[in-house]
This record gives C-alpha cells, structure tokens and sequence, in this order.
C-alpha cells in the first residue's frame, strides 16, 4: 500500500494479484492512480481525445448551447458565479452509440472527431466494466450478479479558462462525485486537482503524462453500505494556463441503488435508503450539497417494534 500522502497505484495489467491493494485504496483513499491500461485505451487515443476536445470546447457558445441536458447537469455547463473559470459539455450515457451520436452532430463535429469521440468512449466503458467487477469480486460480491455492463455512463469534457489574475483561486469547489466510478483524464502539463486524504488534508494529484485517475464517488457508498470511501476533491488555479480534462462517470445501477444485501448483516446494519442516480443527483443540486453531506439525508433509520 503506499504511503501516507502518496496517492495510491494500481496496476491494471495485474489487476487480479492487486485485489487487496484495490479494496485498500477504495476504502482508505476513494481513488487511485490506474497505470498500464494502454492495451485497451491505447497512450494516441488519450492524446487525439485531448485534442477533439480542446477544439469543441472553442467552439462559439451558441453551438456549445445546443448540448443541453438529458438528465441534471448532464449537458453545457457555462462558467458561473460559483464557478466563474470552468465550462464543460457533456453526453448522458458514453456506453450509448446513439447518445454519443446525437452529441457530435448537435455540435457539428467532424468524421474525425467523432471517430475518436467513438472509439475514447467504448475503451472507457470496458475500462469501467473491468475495474468495477473487480471492485465487486474484493467486496465478495459476484460481478455476474451486479449487471455493471448496462450501467449508464455521463461523459463531461472539461476546460479551465486559468488567467494571471485567477492564480491561487478555485477552478472548481469542493466536492464528491455523486456517480459510483470516475475515470479521469487530467490534463498531463497542467496541475491543479487536489484530492483529500483521511486527515482531512489536500493531496495535489501531480500530472503524470499517460495514467489516469479513478476515484469513488457518492452512489459507490451507498451501494457499498459505506465501506466504499466517496473522496472530496477540488481544482485550484496554479498557472495562467488553458486546462483541459475528461471525465466519464459509471453513474450506478439504472434503477434503484441501494446496499447490496451481501454488504448488509448483523455487524454491518443497512446504513442507507434506496434511491435513484437521477433522485440523489436532483437532491445535490437542490440542496446545494455537493461534498457528499446529501448521502445524511439518505440515511436508514430502522422501526422498532412497540
């Protein structure tokens, strides 16, 4: 396991030797760094990726408007008061030829772009399927059981506009991802995203060309009746430069998440009440709750008999 303030390492081409370094990770940290994965997204994908997203998220707002969302918060996302450095776009499920489709002719994309659009999306996917059977098989839940394949995928592109006079402030706030798995592709020349340890403090995830980041998020917990750690996490501006990353969230099971039963016993009580992805989501935005703290607002509260 690696040591304090080191983010943990998993190795993807060992990932069946690395059942315990994984369930540590998920547990003690919420994420990890996945290296050796370039048999199934390859190190030109990731790189002709960067560069179809540098060109879209260019592209006049008036074009970037018509992505609009399907579910909350799954389509343009302007700069805001909240967030007045970050824009990004978005596809509701990436594992959907159609959804993916439809996202690169609202936004006038080229055979090429779409392409590679195409081909990032479905390496992704088996990326998720594999890491989260894993993930399942170290909880000793039967991957076959859980369905993870037909789990709905959010795809969001994302840019930072860093200018001389924003250095030192946010890029993003603090908060948890409310899907199950993140996969992330961090922009390799430009740092800034930070995530926080047990102790409460902020970690710098460090750029390092060709790796990428996964991290737990909200319905992760939930479903693994709060074993799985949702980890906090935050983009500060370092340096006046454009920063770009991609990110595709595993969003959970399509209807109801709620613990797994396997999960739930004598010694651990069921913690929370079922839910949908697109509930909790709403709840967050609501609330305006976005570190994790709606995950209270589901907890399970038993009757006793009188």
């Amino acid at each position: 396991m690696a040591t304090k303030c080191t983010i943990p390492i998993i190795d993807f081409l060992n990932l069946p030797n690395q059942m315990s370094n994984l369930i540590a990770a998920s547990v003690e940290w919420g994420c990890f760094r996945l290296i050796n994965f370039h048999n199934i997204l390859p190190a030109t994908l990731m790189s002709d990726m960067k560069a179809v997203v540098r060109s879209l998220l260019d592209l006049p707002v008036e074009i970037k408007q018509r992505n609009i969302d399907v579910i909350a918060g799954s389509g343009y996302m302007a700069p805001t008061s909240i967030n007045p450095l970050y824009e990004a776009l978005g596809v509701y499920d990436m594992a959907s030829s159609a959804d993916v489709d439809k996202f690169c002719s609202l936004l006038d994309a080229s055979p090429h772009q779409r392409e590679t659009i195409m081909r990032y999306a479905e390496a992704v996917h088996e990326l998720f399927v594999r890491i989260g059977k894993k993930l399942a098989e170290s909880l000793g839940i039967k991957s076959e059981s859980i369905g993870i394949e037909n789990w709905p995928c959010l795809f969001r592109i994302n840019k930072y506009n860093f200018t001389p006079e924003s250095v030192g402030s946010p890029g993003v706030q603090i908060h948890t991802d409310s899907g199950f798995l993140t996969i992330l592709q961090y922009d390799e020349g430009v740092g800034g995203l930070e995530v926080m340890d047990t102790s409460g403090q902020f970690i710098p995830v460090e750029p390092w060309p060709d790796t990428l980041l996964v991290n737990l998020g909200d319905m992760a917990t939930v479903w693994s009746n709060g074993r799985l750690r949702n980890v906090k996490h935050r983009v500060q501006c370092k340096e006046a430069k454009i920063r770009v990353s991609i990110a595709s969230f595993l969003l959970g099971p399509g209807e109801t998440v709620e613990p797994r039963p396997e999960l739930v016993d004598d010694d651990h009580p069921r913690w929370y009440v079922p839910t949908t992805y697109e509930d909790y989501r709403k709840m967050r935005l609501s609330t305006e709750l976005q570190a994790g703290e709606a995950l209270d607002l589901l907890h399970y509260t038993p009757t006793v008999d009188k």
